[in-house]
């Protein structure tokens, strides 16, 4: 786990690919990303809007993503590579384009999250069934955790067009951890009304309070737990506790004494002492028989733990809204920042957007970083911190890619060319042919200009073509084009 380099409050502008590039591995605790989802949509805010300017098209074809990234993928991730092939082939170019987006970036994300780190990817139908195997491809089927249904609104028309079809109203958050142990605070939601009136319809005189009557008695014995619990009451009256032993001692005319015991094969679930102190707190109910229950007030209860049906968070509105044309509420981003983060945790938003996932985790204590293409972003977190936070000036806006801290000292290039030509056996590493010490440089296998660093792991050398032919592009690209020309000599098939 390396040490965050970068500082909190910081909203990079530019290619998320190339910054999240850039940052240390497994510092990020929590990650939230709602990407294009390949809606086939072009999307724009409304003028006049906070976020006025705020535009992007969702439609995906191969003239849209670096045919790079699929190389690269190809290279790290066999299985997410053949699911984008399985998805080219069954949905064309413009599902493969839209996966092998979104592969690259899953690869990253990935490697800058923590070992206990959780990430939490928000998409519709259109996609779901190919990123949920794609998520199983880069973090593993075994750390799947939840597949979330989130109601974003009431009702919806699907019949536009002349389509038949149920009214799509709700969206998909796939919950994945990197590692077997992660954090997880629980989150309760209110109950339902029709809930309270079945399980707390005992209402009690005087306070009000609304109670369930819960079992005293237990399957298996725990100490004090075999006695029998003595009750009375007047004629026509309630039962109560006869802590006395009244029944012994000085009966009453006209009342009723009883010896309760558990039923037939179990025990009481608490000592008699603990009784007592029930009594004390007037929290035991008497049933006919003179058994007693336990009272569980509706207002001590935390309410039900949370499913994995969201129906109770609704879309931003009013002072929330900005415009943004595909905003998030606060409430869905306070509960999964609640959930699977805790105070001071570092939290990342890579389609940042109009920031719901920073303020929220400003509003909770959180560090947090974003990203976006648009420099719309920037301003819209400055202007929402200040609105409702009172922040003023506080945030970085950046537009550099990072440069990593975690890989160790960096090596002098001079000196290194000569280990390099060893480890190469003086071949190019692009075109793979074979040169002299003297017509071959050092380059950088990631672009200095995007994060890449003068560290061994990113070194080669390449002949005086290959290295003008790459430019500040990347390696993946360089070879991409050279098997395009031909230029690629393959001397191990297996590489």
């Amino acid at each position: 786990m390396a040490e965050p380099n970068f500082a909190n409050r910081t909203v990079w502008t530019g290619d998320n690919l190339d910054v999240l590039r850039g940052i240390n591995s497994e510092c990020i605790d929590l990650i939230y990303l709602d990407p294009p989802f390949n809606s086939n949509r072009n999307y724009a805010a409304p003028i006049g809007s906070e976020a006025a300017g705020a535009a992007f098209k969702d439609t995906w074809t191969l003239d849209d993503v670096d045919e790079a990234w699929h190389d690269e993928i190809e290279e790290r991730n066999a299985a997410l590579h053949a699911v984008i092939e399985v998805a080219g082939l069954s949905h064309g170019d413009g599902m493969k384009s839209y996966l092998i987006m979104m592969g690259a970036r899953l690869l990253e994300l990935h490697r800058v999250l923590k070992a206990n780190g959780s990430i939490y990817l928000h998409c519709d139908s259109t996609a779901n069934a190919y990123l949920r195997v794609l998520m199983d491809s880069v973090f593993g089927p075994a750390q799947f955790r939840t597949s979330i249904s989130w109601k974003r609104s009431i009702a919806h028309s699907d019949t536009k067009q002349g389509r038949k079809q149920h009214g799509r109203i709700h969206d998909r958050l796939l919950f994945y951890t990197k590692g077997t142990t992660w954090t997880w605070n629980p989150v309760f939601v209110e109950y339902d009304p029709k809930y309270i009136e079945t399980n707390y319809g005992n209402v009690e005189p005087g306070t009000g309070r609304r109670y369930q009557k819960d079992n005293l008695t237990a399957a298996k014995p725990g100490g004090d737990t075999s006695y029998e619990w003595r009750v009375k009451r007047p004629e026509g009256g309630d039962w109560e506790a006869d802590l006395t032993d009244e029944w012994r001692t000085s009966p009453r005319p006209g009342w009723e004494y009883r010896g309760i015991g558990p039923y037939r094969n179990r025990y009481w679930a608490y000592s008699k002492e603990k009784m007592r102190e029930f009594v004390r707190e007037g929290r035991l109910h008497y049933v006919s028989t003179g058994m007693p229950r336990y009272k569980r007030y509706l207002d001590e209860m935390p309410g039900v733990s949370l499913q994995d049906l969201w129906i109770d968070i609704f879309p931003a509105l009013g002072k929330e809204r900005v415009g943004y044309p595909t905003q998030k509420p606060l409430a869905l981003m306070e509960r999964i920042i609640q959930s699977s983060s805790n105070p001071g945790d570092i939290v990342l938003d890579p389609f940042c957007g109009c920031a719901t996932t920073l303020v929220s985790a400003e509003m909770l204590d959180r560090e947090w970083i974003g990203i976006d293409l648009s420099p719309l972003a920037v301003r819209l977190v400055d202007r929402r911190l200040k609105t409702q936070l009172g922040l003023f000036g506080q945030i970085i806006d950046r537009t550099d890619v990072p440069g990593r801290t975690d890989l160790g000292d960096e090596v002098v290039l001079a000196d290194y060319k000569g280990v390099l030509y060893g480890e190469q056996q003086g071949n190019c590493n692009g075109c793979r042919h074979h040169f002299q010490y003297r017509n071959l440089a050092v380059d950088h296998i990631h672009p200095r200009a995007k994060g890449g660093t003068n560290h061994a792991h990113n070194l080669q050398l390449l002949c005086t073509s290959c290295n003008s032919a790459k430019g500040v592009g990347t390696q993946e690209a360089l070879v991409a084009k050279l098997k395009e020309q031909g230029l690629r000599y393959d001397y191990d098939r297996s590489k």
